[in-house]
């Protein structure tokens, strides 16, 4: 109901006879308009169109909608005069029952001059105080006044030539009366020199003066119509390109809209207008070959923009493997019928992508099941091509430069067509390419390949030559990045913090004692998903999609509460868990496994004082055997989570409902995680549950630690390092051989899985 918002706001300042005009009565009054704004703006009247005689039927449901609304309003309505106004109101409707496309298209046109309203200057006002109430313009209706602008001048035009065509016709008759009057032979003939003679050919002077200036006016009109659709088709071309490019960046979280139906209107209403015009060009009697050749190009353009990959395929293709994608035709609806269309797809290099204005001859790879038709869906109104059961049997690689990898070269799916729209003899070859793709023939190659695309996805610009991506970018933009994909790849609202930003940029740059702020740094690609990190067999990506994996599997509702520190180096940790009590634990990611997740705890040294444990991580393949909650149960050392929060009354709700007794007689057996000193321990057994929870916000932990603050000369952080004189910390990288678990059940369970 926005439109009608900014609409109530402008009526008090348009004259009587423009509100008259837009909401004409007793067609459709403006109380129409007001006690059905919300109804009429979901519609889709902009379909509606006289010459489309097969919408009929959807255009009298509208109208019955309207008329059984009104007459459901009028009978709620408690004022008499309303209640008798709106029953009139939907009496006088059922006029166009026997016309109901002629209602539809009205609909359509008041709402577009409602935009065309809304896009215009505010008219001069005596009363200063009006500019107040007059409603500010959203750019959600660019799009629609565009056209809206269009089409109204296009009305313009036709209405020009029809009063040029009707005053020509008054011209011939009336030469052809003029030449009877003043031939003396004739009956009725006059003396050349009468004044009756004089007055007529007077008359056929002004009338052919008449004609010149309509058709001046005409031919200007057409040349400002051919204008303006150029740049509103320019504005669609660009706001398709910046559909594609939202895609593109929807692989690494960003926000997406892809809903397709409006740039669907966009075009078939700029199609339309291009054939209207075209006919404009023919009937104006003079033929006008620039701007001929100008709404041809236009039209070859707007079909040739028209295709669109609307699901795209898998970024990460392997070999032999099945996959499938969908291609949409936005001018489905203007297809010549007859011969289907078929759609073909191929797969193309980076150098053919690079050259598209000739069709490729090398065959790159092998495509089974790559053709499709495109077929109309009348209930969505949309014409797709969706290939089901694509597969790659083989790909033909390029010779790879330096230390390049297999899965570094990109490829892209190459989509076309040749199709004639109805009205246009010559036929059209469309085409358009995917997304950039990695071919992959192993598994094992999918994460170095994933990473390839994300570079790709984060990095490339608009409009880049396919597919050019920078090798080195600030390490804000690289952090951005982390952060949305972590976020959408887990389906959680909460994102990395600064705290998890600096560990990441510290690990990334090897820089564990750097304090600075790591926003202008450049991170290369080698050093993102090259190099192996210092002292560890994997690189930077791999380490960090593999904690992504964990936390999305096991973890999401953990960190969704921020019950998960997350990403923390070791001299950060001793900084806050300095001054805990014994007992105080927090949750965070190996930094030193692939996907694995550890608990350091503060707990007492032999000499009495205190050091902190890092208990060995539990990978993916630990908590699917027993979770997460039910691990931090068992183990009686850790009762606080940092920084001060009962552990059983933060975890209660993870922890598993106790185990039936067996109903065959068989003694229930249940497995438990022992750690260290506990692992000797039979009898040992986790603590009690709280029965009272209190309320709990583990998302506002108290952070004392400041990246820029911790790691200075004068504050140092070593591995080991004295709380105070008397009570000394040692700290402990793994402290437990294994989660060791009752008799020894869980290496027995992993020997079976399959």
């Amino acid at each position: 109901m926005a439109q009608w918002l900014h609409m109530s706001q402008l009526i008090p300042c348009l004259p009587d006879d423009t509100v008259n005009n837009l909401y004409p009565p007793p067609a459709f009054p403006i109380e129409v308009r007001h006690f059905l704004a919300d109804w009429i703006e979901s519609q889709r009247w902009d379909d509606f169109v006289l010459e489309k005689v097969e919408m009929e039927s959807q255009a009298r449901a509208l109208l019955e909608q309207t008329i059984s609304m009104l007459q459901t309003m009028a009978q709620q309505n408690s004022n008499v005069v309303d209640r008798m106004k709106l029953m009139a109101i939907s009496r006088n409707m059922t006029r166009f029952q026997q016309q109901p496309l002629q209602f539809g298209v009205m609909v359509r046109d008041i709402l577009r001059k409602e935009r065309v309203l809304l896009s215009t200057p505010p008219p001069p006002m005596s009363n200063p105080q009006q500019y107040q109430q007059y409603p500010n313009r959203e750019s959600s209706f660019l799009n629609l006044q565009d056209v809206d602008h269009l089409v109204l001048k296009v009305l313009q035009l036709q209405e020009v030539r029809k009063q040029k065509h009707q005053l020509q016709e008054d011209l011939n008759w009336e030469r052809q009366n003029f030449e009877g009057l003043r031939c003396p032979t004739q009956p009725n003939g006059l003396d050349p020199s009468s004044s009756e003679i004089q007055k007529r050919k007077n008359q056929i002077q002004d009338m052919e003066f008449n004609v010149k200036v309509l058709f001046t006016k005409s031919f200007e009109l057409l040349k400002e119509c051919v204008d303006c659709l150029d740049q509103c088709q320019t504005r669609l071309i660009s706001r398709l390109k910046t559909w594609r490019w939202e895609q593109h960046k929807a692989t690494i979280g960003h926000p997406f809209d892809d809903n397709l139906n409006p740039l669907q209107t966009w075009c078939e209403q700029l199609v339309g207008v291009n054939g209207k015009l075209r006919q404009e060009l023919m009937l104006i009697g003079e033929p006008v070959p620039e701007l001929q050749e100008r709404l041809g190009k236009l039209l070859q353009v707007l079909i040739q923009s028209s295709l669109v990959v609307e699901k795209q395929p898998p970024q990460v293709i392997k070999t032999q493997s099945k996959f499938s994608t969908t291609v949409r035709y936005l001018l489905g609806e203007k297809v010549a019928p007859g011969k289907p269309v078929m759609l073909k797809a191929q797969i193309i290099n980076e150098i053919q992508a690079r050259n598209l204005a000739v069709v490729p001859a090398d065959n790159v790879g092998e495509l089974i099941n790559n053709s499709a038709i495109l077929e109309h869906n009348t209930a969505t109104k949309s014409t797709c091509a969706t290939f089901r059961n694509m597969s790659i049997k083989k790909i033909k690689r390029a010779d790879r430069k330096g230390s390049e990898s297999v899965t570094e070269e990109k490829f892209a799916l190459l989509f076309s067509a040749e199709i004639t729209i109805t009205g246009c003899d010559t036929p059209y070859r469309i085409q358009m390419i995917s997304l950039p793709v990695v071919v992959i023939v192993h598994g094992s190659q999918d994460n170095n390949a994933l990473a390839t695309i994300i570079w790709d996805c984060a990095f490339s610009e608009p409009d880049r030559m396919p597919f050019v991506v920078p090798e080195r970018v600030p390490w804000r933009m690289m952090y951005s990045t982390l952060n949305s994909k972590f976020t959408s790849e887990v389906q959680t609202q909460h994102g990395l913090d600064h705290y998890n930003q600096h560990f990441l940029a510290q690990k990334i740059f090897d820089k564990p004692d750097f304090a600075e702020d790591y926003s202008n740094m450049m991170v290369s690609w080698a050093q993102f998903n090259k190099e192996v990190l210092p002292g560890r067999p994997f690189t930077f990506w791999q380490w960090f999609e593999g904690v992504m994996e964990l936390t999305k599997k096991h973890l999401k509702t953990y960190w969704s509460e921020g019950l998960i520190f997350g990403f923390i180096g070791k001299q950060h940790l001793h900084l806050i868990l300095k001054d805990r009590p014994n007992g105080t634990f927090l949750l965070r990611f190996s930094d030193s496994e692939i996907g694995g997740i550890t608990i350091a705890y503060v707990s007492a040294s032999e000499n009495g004082g205190q050091k902190i444990q890092n208990i060995q991580p539990f990978s993916k393949r630990d908590l699917e055997i027993r979770s997460l909650g039910d691990r931090i149960r068992d183990i009686s050392h850790i009762t606080h989570l940092y920084p001060e929060f009962p552990k059983d009354e933060v975890f209660k709700k993870f922890y598993s409902e106790p185990q039936a007794p067996s109903i065959g007689g068989y003694i229930p057996v249940s497995l438990r995680t022992r750690v260290g000193m506990e692992a000797g321990s039979a009898t040992s057994s986790p603590p009690p549950i709280a029965d009272s929870p209190q309320s709990f916000s583990a998302h506002h932990f108290p952070q004392p630690f400041s990246p820029q603050e911790s790691i200075t000369p004068d504050n140092p952080c070593p591995t080991d390092m004295d709380f105070n004189p008397t009570t000394p910390v040692v700290y402990s990288e793994h402290i437990s051989p294994g989660n060791n678990i009752d008799m020894e059940l869980e290496s027995i369970l992993q020997t079976l899985e399959p």
